[in-house]
């Protein structure tokens, strides 16, 4: 079931991605716009476009955080082999994103002043 989720998941937000997805779109508004005259622009016409934007925002917002979560994932594996390959990486910040709020705070201060070290001592 993960497998076909994932692959769905990943070739609809593809497709949500397309510039004819765009253009599929716009043009179901245009649609509905003008049929609204002939419809008298009733309520009917107005619940129509409301419920499918919210059925299509509600579900495309599972697909997109599924896609995120892959990307996700895989960068933060190819970033963790890239560690473990330099000689000279500490391994310990290999699961930084695991680390509470505080201790990733006190790791982005070291690396400022790393930073400032290192530009100082290149002057």
């Amino acid at each position: 079931m993960k497998d076909f989720f994932a692959k769905m998941a990943t070739h609809a937000a593809r497709a949500l991605g397309h510039p004819f997805a765009f253009l599929l779109a716009v043009a179901l508004v245009l649609g509905w716009a003008f049929m609204g005259p002939v419809l008298g622009y009733s309520e009917t016409w107005q619940l129509f476009i409301n419920t499918c934007t919210t059925i299509v925002t509600f579900l495309s917002v599972f697909l997109i955080q599924n896609s995120q979560n892959r990307e996700s994932m895989a960068m933060q594996l190819k970033l963790d082999e890239l560690i473990r390959a330099v000689k000279d990486a500490r391994n310990e910040i290999i699961d930084l994103e695991d680390l509470p709020e505080e201790q990733l705070e006190k790791l982005a201060e070291q690396f400022r002043r790393k930073s400032a070290e290192s530009e100082s001592q290149k002057s």
